[in-house]
């Protein structure tokens, strides 16, 4: 089978290796698409380092086409499309038992994302899972719909964690593909939506999705804004989706009594933030985090994308053979994009 590999710094390279086998309890999927996470984007870029020859690959979409060993034919039927969480968890620890499979310890450790080595995931033709990572989709999915059932399922985990009700007002820091999922998520739970975005084009792909407010940071105070909007009360959910830490302090400034700033996206560079302990004392809110998709959360994305409750293929905005992965990933960095796929 073949395989894109981040092979050098902005360089990727074909490589063959051996097609795995389905083992007792497994699904073999053959992979027709794969979006580039902002992951496997600061890989290629070498801002997260990774063993090269590195082969990526989570935002993954295909066709089931070999079980293993004990494996039902009918709950994973040969040739039914399907989506994989990669992720690997041991399901033993604390955090598996009590349903945050997405916090489990050594899910990064066992997973082929760390393996930095030619080894079978999203950017390849063929990947072996555990058929309990497995979620069918509906037969009619275009595969730039499906390829957004990772990520969507990792900004559900988030609007979870937010905790939002029918009516509340919700900020959404960063108008980016993940800023929108937010922004679609939290339409989708009952709020007014908020979004924070200085660029007009995103700004309007905002709107589309559903975006009741955006406002421009760049010329206008946004903390001072939210509080106007809301009778000066601030917003009662705040998802932080940008890497800038400075926003972080923002999101928590403009968050209400008992409300919840959600710390979604990861930080590069992770400069620390001042937080007042007297401010959380005297304001009761809530500052958290997410991190990757829980089982629940991916079972709830690939659901509501198979039966069509969004439709998401706006926001793929390109799509490329796997020989032009150099020009898919330098594509996938720029700010004219959503989300970026590779053929296979």
């Amino acid at each position: 089978m073949k395989v894109v590999a981040i092979a050098e710094e902005r360089k990727t390279k074909i490589f063959e290796i051996p097609k795995p086998e389905p083992g007792p309890g497994q699904v073999l999927i053959r992979i027709h698409a794969c979006a580039l996470c902002t992951f496997e984007q600061r890989v290629f870029t070498q801002t997260t380092k990774k063993a090269l020859p590195y082969v990526g690959g989570h935002e993954l979409a295909g066709v089931i086409e070999e079980l293993g060993e004990g494996v039902d034919e009918e709950s994973f039927p040969v040739g039914a499309k399907a989506a994989a969480r990669v992720l690997k968890n041991c399901g033993t620890c604390y955090y598996c038992r009590h349903g945050q499979e997405n916090l489990c310890k050594g899910a990064y450790a066992k997973s082929a994302a760390a393996a930095g080595t030619l080894t079978p995931n999203g950017l390849g033709e063929y990947i072996a899972v555990d058929a309990n990572q497995v979620f069918l989709l509906a037969d009619d999915i275009s595969y730039e719909q499906a390829v957004f059932v990772e990520p969507f399922a990792c900004v559900l985990n988030s609007i979870e964690r937010g905790q939002i009700e029918l009516g509340d007002d919700v900020v959404v820091i960063g108008g980016g593909v993940m800023g929108i999922l937010h922004v679609i998520g939290a339409k989708m739970s009952g709020a007014r939506v908020i979004l924070s975005e200085p660029d007009q084009a995103r700004a309007e792909m905002a709107k589309r999705f559903g975006a009741d407010i955006v406002l421009n940071p760049v010329e206008i105070d946004v903390v001072k804004e939210v509080k106007k909007i809301t009778n000066g009360e601030g917003a009662n959910v705040v998802f932080n989706t940008t890497p800038v830490t400075a926003l972080a302090s923002q999101a928590i400034e403009m968050t209400a009594m008992m409300g919840r700033m959600v710390q979604y996206s990861s930080m590069h560079p992770d400069n620390p933030v001042e937080v007042s302990p007297n401010y959380i004392h005297n304001t009761e809110i809530v500052i958290t985090g997410s991190k990757s998709p829980s089982v629940k959360a991916f079972d709830v994305s690939a659901r509501i994308l198979s039966k069509k409750i969004v439709n998401l293929e706006p926001l793929l905005t390109e799509s490329y053979a796997m020989e032009e992965a150099d020009k898919a990933f330098e594509r996938a960095l720029s700010t004219e994009t959503y989300r970026v796929m590779i053929r296979f």
